[in-house]
C-alpha cells in the first residue's frame, strides 16, 4: 500500500501538487504520530525530486540559474518552518493543515491563483526581487507542512514571472528539492523519521516523479491544465469526507 500510494504521490506531485496529502494521511493512518509522518514523507519527497528534475533535464525543460535563486531564500524559510514542525503538537498540526488547505482549493478553484493578464515571460529585476522574497514565505509553509506548496509555487511563478506550467513544474521540483534538503536534516538531527516507511514511500514517489516528468513535458501545458484541476477536486473530496 505505501509504494502504491507513494507512486500516485510522485505523479501528483509532478503534474500539479498535493500529493502529500495522500501519503501523510497513509503514514499516520500506519501509526506515526503527525509530526514523524511529516518528517518521514521529506525523504519520498527529496527522492522524488531527484528523479522529476532528473526527468524534466532530459527533456531540455530546466532553469537552475533562476531556480537557485528562488532556492537561497527557500531553504531560509523552510529551515524556520521545520523547527516549527519540530515541536508542534499533533492535534495543531492537523487543524493547521486542514484549513490551509481548504484556503489552497478554494483559491485554486476560484481562480484567484491564476495569472492575471500576463501575455510573456517576465524574468526582470523586480519580477526576479518579488520572486525572492515570496519563496521565503512558501520556504516557511514547506518546511512546516509541505502538503500543497506545489499550489503556491505554481501560483506564485505563474503570476510573478509568467512561466507556463511546463517549465514552472521544473522550477517547481528543483527548489523543493533543494530546501528539502535543509529540512531534512533538521528532522534526522531531532530524531523523527521512520526508515523503513520513509524508503519505502521514495521509491513509490520517485518511479512516479519520473515518469510523469516526462510525460508532462510530451503532452504540453494543457495535460498539466487537466491534471491540477483533477489534484484540486481530489484534494476538495478528501477534505470535504473528513
Amino acid at each position: 500500500m505505501t509504494l502504491g500510494v507513494g507512486l500516485l504521490a510522485g505523479v501528483i506531485n509532478t503534474m500539479a501538487g498535493g500529493g502529500s496529502l495522500l501519503s501523510m494521511p497513509l503514514l499516520i493512518f500506519m501509526g506515526l504520530p503527525p509530526n514523524v509522518a511529516n518528517a518521514t514523507n521529506r525523504l519520498a519527497i527529496f527522492s522524488q525530486n531527484v528523479f522529476g528534475v532528473a526527468g524534466f533535464k532530459s527533456k531540455g525543460v530546466s532553469d537552475f540559474r533562476y531556480g537557485s535563486l528562488l532556492s537561497i531564500s527557500a531553504i531560509a524559510g523552510a529551515l524556520i518552518g521545520a523547527r516549527i514542525a519540530v515541536d508542534i503538537s499533533g492535534a495543531l498540526f492537523n487543524k493547521i493543515l486542514a484549513v490551509v488547505m481548504v484556503t489552497v482549493v478554494i483559491m485554486t478553484v476560484t481562480g484567484s491563483m491564476k495569472p492575471k493578464g500576463i501575455k510573456e515571460e517576465d524574468t526582470s529585476r523586480r519580477a526576479k526581487a518579488i520572486g525572492f522574497i515570496t519563496f521565503f514565505f512558501i520556504g516557511i509553509y514547506g518546511g512546516f507542512i509541505q502538503a500543497g506548496v506545489g499550489f503556491l509555487i505554481i501560483a506564485a511563478l505563474t503570476s510573478i514571472n509568467g512561466f507556463n506550467l511546463v517549465k514552472v513544474n521544473s522550477i517547481k521540483m528543483f527548489v523543493i528539492l533543494l530546501y528539502t534538503i535543509g529540512t531534512l536534516g533538521v528532522f534526522i538531527y531531532e530524531g523523527k523519521l521512520n526508515w523503513t516507511y520513509g524508503v519505502v514511500l521514495a521509491i513509490g514517489n520517485s518511479t512516479g516523479a519520473w515518469f510523469a516528468s516526462r510525460w508532462s513535458v510530451d503532452k504540453g501545458e494543457k495535460a498539466v491544465k487537466i491534471f491540477l484541476l483533477i489534484a484540486v477536486i481530489g484534494l476538495a473530496i478528501k477534505l470535504w469526507l473528513k
